[in-house]
This record gives C-alpha cells, structure tokens and sequence, in this order.
C-alpha cells in the first residue's frame, strides 16, 4: 500500500472521451505544421509544469514530501476556506487550458497529457460536493497519527535554520489541530461521524504522542523529543550551548502548543463517541450510494458497478481456491480441506518469527535480502531501473498498534531520503513468513518503488504525470508485482507461494467485502466471516483489514481489478506479437508514462503492440 498523508483521497486520471477545445467543422479544421506543434507542445508543458508549481506552493507539506524546503516552517491550510480557494484554482486551471491550447496542435505525447489534465480538473470540480464525506481522523491516518510521522520521517533536519523550522512547526501544531476541529464539527453537523470501533485507537495514538518527556516529568523521552533531540545533536556546525537552547524550546513547543492540540481533540473525541453508531458502510452518510458510486469510479478508473465488482471478486476467490488446493496436495497435507490447511497456515508456529526484539530484527534483515536478491535479477524484466534506493523500516512504535500491515513511503525528488518499505512489527503472529517474499516484492521491488521512483525520475513528462495516480495504477501495478517474480524463478518453497495466492486471494475477497460493506450493507461480523471461511489470515489481519475498507470506501477494490487489467493487457500483447513480444519492453510502456487510468494504459500497450507488428 502507498501511503500519502497529504492526500485522504487518491485523484484517478480517468481519459476523456471528447477532449480539446478545438470546434471548427471538418472543412475549416487548421493544419499545424510540425514546426507549430513542437512549439505549441512545448507551451502546453510549460503551462502543465506551471500548474503542478502552483499547486505545490500553496502546499507546504507535500513540498516536504518532495524534498522542496520553501515552506519548511508550515503546515498545510486544511480549513474549508482554503478547499473553496483551490477549487477556484483548478478551474481557472482548466479554463487556461481550453483557451490556449488545441488538441490539434499538440504531438502524440502531450496530447494524452492535455486529457489527463483535463481530466484531473473536471474531476476535482465534480467531487469537490463529496469533500466531507470521509473520516479525517480514524485508525489508519489523519492528523493525529501523520504529523508525528511526518516530523520523524520527513522533516529532515541539516543544519540551524532547519531545526528552527522544525520548531515553528511544533509551535504550529495546534492552530492546525483548531482546524482540524472545524472539520470535524462541520461533519459532525452532516451526521458523517466515524463508527464505534475508531474512538478507541484514535484516543490511543493520540496519548501515546502526549507520553513521556516533556509532558511526563521523569518518563522516557516522547518519540518527538527523541527525534528533534537526535537531530540537533547530530549537527555539526552547531555549538553545544545553541543545542541545548534548540532542544529546550522544542520542549516549550510541545506543552504550549502539542500538548493542548492533543488533549482539544481528544476532550472533542470523546463527546462525539456518544454520537457514533456501530453502523459502518457509506450508505449511512447523505447520499452514501451516489457517493461510493463516485468512489468506485475513483479508484477502479472503470465503469464498473459496485454489483459486477463483488461478482468478480467472488469468482476470483474460487480460482485461487482452487490453485491453493494443488499446493496442499504437493506438500502432502494429510487433510483434503481447505480450511484445515489455511488453519495449519494460520498456526504452526513453523510460519512466524518470535514476537521478541530479536525476531523483529530478523523480519526486518529477512525482508531486506530478498528485497537485495531481486534487485539482482531485474535486468530479466526491465530496461529501466530506479536510482532512488530502498530502504526497509519497522513502524514505529507510537502507532504500530493501529497502522496497517504495512505500506510504501516515496523517496524525495532531490534524493535526500529514499524509498521506505514499512513493516508493522507490533504482533509477530500476524507477520507469516511465507508471505515475506509477496509483501516485499509489493511494497518495495519490483512493486511501488520500481513505479514510483521511476516516474519521479522520468525526464520527459510534465511533473503531474510523474506524481500524481490512481490506485488501480499503483496498487495493480504492486499487485502484478507480487506474480512476476515467480515467473522468472522465485516462490521456489511452496509454502512461499502459497504465501503469494494468500496475499492475491485477500484482494479478490476484498472486492466482495468492500462492496459488502459500503452496498450491501454488511456488518463487520459479515466481513469477519467471510474472511474466515474463505482466507488463511489471522483474525487480528482480517480485522484491520475490514475496518480499512469501513474508514476508506471503495480503496481497496483497486488492487485487484488493476492488476487484472495488466495482466490481460500483457497477455493479449503477447497473443499479438509471439516471439516479438519482450516483457522488458511490456513494462517500459507500463513504467515510463507515469500513473495512467485502465483505459490509457490499455491505449499505450495496444499502441506499442501496433508498431511492433
């Protein structure tokens, strides 16, 4: 999973069927010259670069994200006030580019980012009435949990003036917590209120952040006082006595101004309780069936129905089923039912680590060599390679207990901090060994840090393209990622591979449960069950699961229907070009654009299959 604070919803760039602003009739349509359209075409991608700047400057924290220090003392404006400006923003945006730029005058390329464009402007505007309906603080991110993690992973801290910034944004902490509570309220207003199960680990993560030094006289040092510490002393070019006064007055900070953030949100958070439901789907929010109807589209970049989705996943779940059976049979499991062996999987205590200090570190250097010993072989399947490294981190400890399993981090622009592959340690009975191998290859290679770094370090596309997606894209792309290894060698214990099928049959049951949930009203006791009876994961993995798809509808149904598609656009590639085909070229077309929606994929790989031919 790719995890993007910044962003609670993830922008899908579906193609448009019409596009361009260009309505002469066929008679008077202008001819431009090659000379008009490489001129024209490097206009509009001033223009694109020009909107992703803009963008990114009224954005102080994803300009940390990406390694930009302009803002490093801000955070970023999270009020509705400046919602309702950026809204103006995008369509000002998108009036700029009907007016000057005309379809016609553009080369292939820059054509397919004028409609991406286009379509991430018409998009934003759409959706913009759904900005309310989803849960800003819950178990899995909001503000309460991120900031932190963004103070510790992201605010790097090189010298003085960095750690004064750091500072400031400590001090800053609780305007935008005030904020923050605004939101709240105005949802509370709407009757868009987060289920019962998410008071408690909000209420957690948020006392944890409040524990320790300073807040505690005589505690161990809170993980923030630790990080700012840490960093200042590493300084070089910093006297002892400037140390020492920076350290104190990110102790002020913190009681002054993240303390009384904290305990604001948490004296809200336990009047609003009273307020939740056990109700969990988005059909109980104003308009919740056009809503995750809006969703699905989102994030699948497809037509599909919320109906013809849970189909689907049931009919992958018995596919899988059916390949698990074939490896029960070749490591000779006495039982013929399946669920005995997800529940030999599930138990034998042959499949996990100890839940000690040691065992976790032994995940982690694990999980480091097989991500090492892929590396070694990807000039079998790609030309292209990614030069931002890798590196693999245990969550940290202040919110393992309500993060997921484990998610991707990007790497900066400037390169001044690498690619992250997180792994949730909290409980070592809910990390199996035999699915090392898939989680690794989908958080880091060849899944999100093979896509991501690469299309950050494309040359020759707007910035848009190299940072935005969709997550049928990204989440397929990791998905399919988990497959390809096994193709040229690796999974060679069964087990492992049954590790793989296990992860891929957990996507395909998504699309039953996501849809359950959020359309056909399903309870999480439903959820639970279903689970149960037809995955070999543990109950505590199957809980966080569901309670993810409760808190972020329709998300987790991109997975599987993106890695679907790819799969069916490399077979069909195939199918068309026999002994031409070149899975290294294959994944050049899939890497080298950018974040595309399912249908402009499909329109490059039948592109490249056509001059291949």
């Amino acid at each position: 999973m790719k995890k993007l604070f910044y962003s609670i919803t993830i922008i899908s760039l579906a193609l448009l069927t019409a596009c361009g602003s260009g309505k002469q009739q066929a008679s008077d349509k202008k001819i431009f010259t090659a000379d008009e359209i490489k001129s024209q075409s490097a206009l509009a991608n001033k223009f694109f670069d020009s909107v992703f700047d803009a963008d990114v400057s009224r954005d102080p924290m994803r300009q940390s994200y990406l390694g930009i220090k302009k803002d490093y003392d801000k955070w970023t404006d999270i009020s509705d006030e400046h919602a309702q400006k950026e809204l103006e923003f995008v369509k000002a945006d998108l009036d700029l580019l009907h007016k000057n730029f005309q379809m016609d005058a553009l080369n292939d390329v820059t054509k397919i980012s004028y409609r991406l464009l286009e379509k991430q402007c018409v998009q934003t505007i759409d959706n913009f009435k759904w900005r309310f309906h989803n849960y800003p603080v819950n178990q899995m991110d909001g503000p309460h949990s991120a900031i932190p993690a963004f103070l510790i992973n992201i605010h790097t801290v090189a010298n003085k003036k960095e750690a004064e910034d750091y500072i400031a944004r400590l001090s800053g902490i609780n305007a935008l917590f005030d904020q923050l509570l605004v939101n709240l309220k105005i949802r509370e207003a709407k009757n868009i209120i987060p289920p019962k199960f998410v008071f408690p680990y909000v209420l957690s993560d948020c006392k944890n952040i409040i524990a320790g030094e300073p807040f505690e006289k005589g505690k161990p040092a809170n993980a923030l006082l630790e990080d700012i510490t840490k960093k200042v002393n590493d300084l070089k070019e910093v006297d002892d006595k400037t140390k020492k006064e920076l350290i104190e007055k990110a102790k002020q900070a913190m009681l002054t101004s993240v303390k009384p953030a904290y305990e604001k949100l948490m004296a809200y958070w336990n009047e609003l309780e009273k307020k939740a439901t056990t109700d969990d789907g988005a059909w109980k929010m104003p308009d919740g069936d056009a809503f995750y109807d809006a969703a699905l589209k989102q994030t699948t970049t497809t037509n599909m129905t919320a109906d013809e989705i849970h189909e689907l996943g049931l009919k992958e779940v018995a596919r899988i089923h059916e390949e698990m059976k074939a490896i029960m049979k070749k490591v000779n499991f006495k039982k013929d039912n399946l669920n005995d062996f997800f529940d030999f999987m599930l138990t034998d205590k042959q499949f996990y680590y100890a839940n000690t200090a040691e065992g976790k570190e032994a995940y982690r250097v694990k999980a480091v060599k097989i991500i090492d010993d892929m590396k070694q072989q990807l000039p079998k399947l790609f030309n292209t390679l990614p030069k931002a490294t890798i590196e693999v981190k245990a969550v940290e400890a202040f919110r393992e207990k309500s993060a997921g399993g484990a998610f991707y981090e990007e790497p900066a622009l400037d390169g001044s901090r690498p690619g992250r592959y997180y792994i949730n340690l909290y409980d070592m009975t809910n990390q199996a060994t035999y699915q090392m191998e898939a989680l690794a290859y989908h958080e880091g290679i060849p899944g999100h840090h093979m896509q991501i770094a690469i299309a950050q370090e494309l040359t020759d596309m707007p910035k848009f393209r190299k940072n935005g997606g969709n997550t049928a894209y990204v989440e397929g792309w990791a998905l399919y990622s988990e497959r390809v290894p096994k193709e040229i060698g690796f999974y060679q214990d069964p087990y492992s591979d049954f590790g793989r099928l296990a992860m891929e049959l957990f996507r395909a049951a998504r699309l039953v449960v996501d849809t359950g949930i959020h359309r056909k009203k399903w309870t999480r006791e439903m959820a639970l069950k279903y689970f149960k009876d037809n995955t070999p994961d543990p109950e505590g993995d199957n809980l966080k699961e569901i309670e993810r798809y409760i808190v972020w509808p329709s998300q987790a149904t991109g997975y599987k229907i993106g890695m679907n598609k790819i799969l069916e656009l490399r077979e069909n590639a195939k199918k068309k070009l026999g002994d031409k085909f070149d899975i290294r070229e294959f994944h050049d077309v899939v890497l080298t654009s950018g974040p595309l929606p399912m249908d402009v994929l499909e329109e490059m790989v039948n592109s490249w299959v056509a001059k291949k031919i």
